[in-house]
């Protein structure tokens, strides 16, 4: 497979923040690699379409009016944004953020920096992470399991192999489900039709635990533990002070105290 190598000659400054491709024509399907050096910034193309891999080396970021598709996989030191589709046979990882108008699919894994976005549906056939939120106007799906630095939100369902964590919300229009491990989120899980929360359905162990600080929808399957709210740990944090003693000492003298 013959690999095209992209530099700064092959891209051209528009009048907005990206560079626009004038290099030479790269046919739908292309039968090899395309490689775009780093430091270029964010460069676009009309629709990028290869069998191989398609890596953008760190400071370059890849974006296409249309999609975005390889046979292996795809890689940005910035981000990846298509007005269409992101597709790869392969992993997707980029350092900042991936988005998409319609969906991102990636045979093995999708790895963002920042936010992964996508009008339709997030698919991977492993895991999906990403440093911010996740967001798909459909359905998340994971064949291990889905992270998110912030919150994890789909229109439809969320699905994962193994975990869903989010370091705050996680929210789906139907189901969520994890079919070998735990659902966990630090603020809140919520489902907003007749459909249920499910964890660890395929365990042998049994249900796995369903953790949040609220959680708004039924647990079909799943053990519930509802973390306490910030207020409640300050009130218990006071509680477990109250009525102690302490000793302060305030310009060389020591004083005695009791926490009320």
């Amino acid at each position: 497979m013959q690999t095209l190598r992209l530099t700064a000659k092959d891209f051209k400054q528009s009048g907005s923040y990206w560079k626009d491709y004038i290099g030479p024509a790269i046919a739908e399907g292309f039968d090899g690699h395309v490689e775009i050096e780093g430091g270029l910034g964010y460069v676009k193309f009309v629709s990028l379409n290869v069998k191989g891999h398609i890596i953008a080396e760190a400071g370059t970021g890849i974006e296409a009016g249309e999609g975005i598709k390889a046979g292996w996989g795809i890689k940005a030191g910035w981000g990846i944004k298509a007005g269409w589709g992101i597709k790869a046979g392969w992993g997707i990882k980029a350092g900042w953020g991936i988005k998409a108008g319609w969906g991102i699919k990636a045979g093995w894994g999708i790895k963002a920096g920042w936010g992964i976005k996508a009008g339709w549906g997030i698919k991977a056939g492993w895991g999906i992470k990403a440093g911010w939120g996740i967001k798909a106007g459909w359905g998340i799906e994971a064949g291990w399991g889905i992270k998110a630095g912030e919150g994890i939100e789909a229109g439809w369902g969320i699905e994962a192999g193994t975990g869903i964590k989010a370091g705050e919300g996680i929210e789906a229009g139907w189901g969520i489900v994890s079919l070998y491990s735990w659902i966990k989120a630090k603020l809140k899980i919520s489902i907003h039709a007749k459909c249920s929360i499910s964890a660890g359905v395929f365990q042998t162990n049994g249900p796995q635990d369903v953790e949040a600080q609220e959680i708004d929808g039924k647990v079909a399957w799943g053990n519930v533990k509802i973390l306490p709210k910030e207020e409640m740990k300050e009130e218990a944090k006071k509680e477990s002070l109250s009525g102690k003693t302490i000793k302060l000492v305030i310009d060389g003298v020591e004083h005695e105290a009791t926490i009320k």
